[in-house]
């Protein structure tokens, strides 16, 4: 792994010798892409997953949604003049 590291370090120190403005852009243009890619790895897996593991019900039970919460009236709600 020595090899590895040595490539590694060649990389780094050429980039610290570039300007600004082109480390900026191999940037953009390596890293940019590769988080993309590995953002979209991310979202295949855990949709096979979910695909796989599906929602957890028991037999019998279904999905309720939850009641809304009651609204209590704000000070500017009603118009002026009228009684509250």
């Amino acid at each position: 792994m020595q090899w590895l590291s040595d490539w590694w370090n060649d990389i780094e120190l050429w980039m610290t010798q570039q300007s600004f403005w082109l480390q900026f852009a191999l940037v953009i243009v390596v890293v940019g892409p590769l988080c993309v890619g590995v953002a979209w790895l991310i979202d295949r897996l855990v949709d096979k997953a979910a695909a796989r593991f599906g929602p957890a019900r028991r037999a019998g039970h279904k999905l309720q949604a939850l009641p809304e919460p009651e609204r209590r009236p704000e000070p500017g709600d009603q118009p002026a003049g009228t009684a509250s």
